[in-house]
């Protein structure tokens, strides 16, 4: 039963994703745009990270559809259409996406135990924070004490 909510929220997802992108109307998009933000909640909430599920909700679903009305309150509903088409954005996306790829190539393989994150504050927490904090759940200690500090 799970697997099939799951497979539904992706689906949404997805058809919400290319309605937003085929979309002309600006306040349709922006609307569509606070959809796919609970929808994406509804599936951290599935995947049991309900701390990340309350943030994507309340600031994707809430602040920044609210920031988006706004601005579209000053600078109208419509998309204009350029007057010519550039190959300037184009050029800035792919450039900007090379050196996003570049960046990640020297990362260490994921779930690599040798990893560095594995050995820095990691073992501490998962050691040492039921006796300082005082909770049981060591991922409600790190959100809720050693972050807040």
């Amino acid at each position: 039963m799970i697997e099939l909510v799951d497979v539904a929220l992706l689906l949404l997802l997805g058809v919400a994703a290319l309605t937003i992108v085929r979309e002309r109307n600006l306040f349709a998009a922006v609307m569509l745009a606070g959809i796919y933000s609970l929808l994406s909640a509804g599936l951290f909430v599935v995947m049991d990270a309900v701390d990340v599920a309350f943030t994507e909700a309340a600031v994707g679903a809430g602040i920044s559809t609210v920031l988006m009305l706004g601005t579209l309150a000053l600078v109208g509903h419509e998309e204009r259409k350029p007057k010519r088409r550039s190959i300037v954005p184009l050029f800035v996306v792919v450039v900007t996406g090379g050196v996003l790829v570049y960046g990640t190539l020297d990362m260490p393989a994921f779930g690599d135990p040798a990893n560095p994150i594995h050995h820095h504050v990691a073992p501490h927490y998962l050691e040492e924070s039921q006796h300082e904090i005082g909770i049981p759940n060591v991922v409600t200690s790190v959100l809720a004490s050693y972050r807040g500090y």
